[in-house]
C-alpha cells in the first residue's frame, strides 16, 4: 500500500472513530451518587448496627464467617457459636469483610463505616454501567436519566448504605458483563465493516481478550452470588449470535469456560479437600429449599426454623455437619412437596407475586410506609416490564436480552425463597426499560400533537 492510500485509510479511521456516539458516562454522576450515600450513611448513622444476637445484624452469616476467618477458625460457623466448616455462603464478599475486620476490628463501628463505604462505591460505579448500557441501546437522554435516577433514586441506594451483604457488588459485576457483552456485539455501534488494517479488537470485537475478560467477570460473579449463574449460557450464545466466524468464536468461548473455571477452581478445590464431596459452590440448598416449602411456608422463608434462631436446627448443623444437614432437610422438603404439591404450586405464585409486586414487611410499620413502600416497588417492576414488552415489540437491541435477564435471574428465587434484596441485580435494567417506556410515550404524545396543528 502506498503513502497516499495509507493516509487515505488513516483518515476513514479517524472519520469513523469521530463518528462514533458517546458510551462514557460524565463521571460527575458517579461522584454524586457516591458522595450522597457515604453522606447518608454517615449522617444518618446507618453504619450502627444492633448489638443483640452477638452482632448477628453485621453481615448475618457473611460477617460470622468473616469472624471465624479473622479469629483463626477458617471458613467456618455462620451462625452461633461454633458449626464448623460452611459453604452457606459464596466466599468473596465474606474475604472482604474478613480484610476489613483484620484492619479496622471485628464487628467495630469503623469496619461498619468501612464496608458500607466500600458497598457505596460499587453502588455508585452501577451509575456509570447503567449509563452506557442504556446510551448503547437507546439514546443519550434515556441514558442520562437511568444514570441520574440510579444515582438518586432512595431505593436504589438502600442495600449500599444499610446492608452488609453482597448486592451491590454483585449488581455492579452483572452490569459490567452486560456492558461487555454488547460491546462484543458492538451494540449502538456506527461501523458496519471496519477498514482494513484496523485494530483485531475493531475488526473483530469478540476477540479473545474479551472472551477471557468475560469469563473472568462471571467467575467473580459465581463467588458473589452464585444464583445468577443461570443467566450466564443466555449471554454467552447471544454473544456469539451473527459471529461472522462462528467457529473460531466457539473455541474463545471455550477459552472463556477455562477462565471461569480457573476462577472458582480455588473455592471448589477447599470444598473438595474440607467435605470430601464435589461441592461447586454451596451446599445449603436442600436446608434452604426446606424453609421455604416446609410445613409452615406462606411464601417466604420460615425463619423460625432457620438455624440461625431455632437452636434445634443449630444442634443438628453443628453435630450433622452442614452438608449431611442439608441433604436431610432436602429429603424432608422434597417428600412434603410430593404430599402436597397444591400448596408449593400455591407457595410459587405467592414468591412470583412478591419479586415483582413486594415482600410484606413485619407488620409493626406503619400501614401508610407499607402501602408507600408496595407503591413504589409495583409500579417500578409494571413500568420495567411495560418497556421490556415495547423494546420487543419496537425490536430495539438487545431487547431479547433483557428479556431472558427478567426471566432466568429470578427463576430460582420462584422455588425457593424470596426477598426484595434478590432482585437488585435486575434492578438496573428496570430502571432503564422504565425511562425508555415514557420517553417513548412523550414521543407518542408530541406526535399526536403535532399531527393536530397540521390538521
Amino acid at each position: 500500500m502506498n503513502s497516499a492510500q495509507s493516509v487515505t485509510t488513516e483518515k476513514q479511521r479517524q472519520l469513523e472513530r469521530a463518528t462514533q456516539p458517546s458510551f462514557e458516562a460524565n463521571w460527575t454522576v458517579f461522584w454524586v451518587a457516591f458522595l450522597v450515600r457515604v453522606a447518608y450513611m454517615t449522617l444518618a448513622h446507618t453504619y450502627r448496627f444492633r448489638l443483640d444476637g452477638d452482632h448477628f445484624q453485621f453481615g448475618w452469616e457473611m460477617g460470622r464467617i468473616a469472624r471465624a476467618l479473622v479469629t483463626g477458625y477458617g471458613y467456618a460457623d455462620p451462625f452461633s457459636g461454633h458449626t464448623g466448616p460452611t459453604t452457606w455462603v459464596a466466599p468473596l464478599y465474606p474475604l472482604l469483610l474478613a480484610g476489613i475486620f483484620k484492619v479496622f476490628g471485628v464487628f467495630t463501628l469503623r469496619s461498619a463505616w468501612v464496608i458500607l463505604t466500600i458497598n457505596c462505591f460499587f453502588s455508585a460505579l452501577t451509575t456509570r454501567t447503567t449509563y452506557e448500557i442504556a446510551a448503547r441501546c437507546y439514546n443519550h437522554r434515556i441514558a442520562v436519566w437511568s444514570g441520574w435516577i440510579w444515582a438518586l433514586y432512595p431505593a436504589a441506594m438502600q442495600y449500599a448504605v444499610r446492608w452488609v451483604w453482597e448486592m451491590t457488588l454483585s449488581t455492579w459485576l452483572l452490569s459490567c458483563i452486560l456492558v461487555l457483552a454488547l460491546r462484543m456485539r458492538r451494540i449502538g455501534e456506527t461501523i458496519a465493516d471496519p477498514v482494513d488494517h484496523a485494530p483485531v479488537d475493531q475488526k473483530e470485537p469478540r476477540s479473545l481478550r474479551r472472551w477471557l475478560i468475560f469469563g473472568f467477570l462471571w467467575g467473580v460473579l459465581a463467588l458473589s452470588n452464585p444464583s445468577l449463574l443461570l443467566f450466564l449460557p443466555a449471554v454467552g450464545l447471544w454473544v456469539m449470535r451473527g459471529a461472522r466466524n462462528l467457529r473460531q468464536q466457539v473455541i474463545f468461548a471455550l477459552a472463556s469456560a477455562v477462565m471461569f473455571v480457573v476462577c472458582v477452581s480455588p473455592w471448589v478445590a477447599r470444598n473438595a479437600l474440607v467435605f470430601h464431596t464435589f461441592i461447586p459452590m454451596r451446599a445449603n440448598f436442600g436446608a434452604e429449599f426446606y424453609m421455604g416449602n416446609g410445613p409452615g411456608a406462606r411464601g417466604f422463608l420460615m425463619e423460625y426454623d432457620h438455624p440461625f434462631q431455632a437452636r434445634d436446627q443449630l444442634y443438628l448443623d453443628q453435630h450433622m455437619g452442614e452438608v449431611a444437614y442439608s441433604k436431610m432437610r432436602g429429603r424432608m422438603a422434597w417428600n412434603f412437596v410430593r404430599s402436597d404439591p397444591g400448596l408449593f404450586a400455591r407457595n410459587t405464585i405467592k414468591r412470583i407475586y412478591f419479586f415483582w409486586i413486594s415482600v410484606p414487611h413485619s407488620s409493626d410499620k406503619k400501614w401508610y410506609v407499607e402501602v408507600g413502600r408496595v407503591a413504589n416497588f409495583s409500579f417500578a417492576s409494571v413500568a420495567g416490564l411495560l418497556g421490556l414488552a415495547l423494546a420487543l415489540k419496537r425490536k430495539r437491541p438487545a431487547a431479547w436480552l433483557f428479556a431472558w435477564a427478567f426471566l432466568l435471574l429470578p427463576l430460582i428465587y420462584y422455588f425457593v425463597s424470596v426477598h426484595a434484596r434478590f432482585r437488585d441485580p435486575l434492578e438496573p435494567l428496570i430502571a432503564i426499560l422504565a425511562v425508555y417506556l415514557f420517553q417513548s410515550a412523550e414521543k407518542t404524545r408530541k406526535s399526536g400533537h403535532a399531527v393536530q396543528s397540521m390538521g
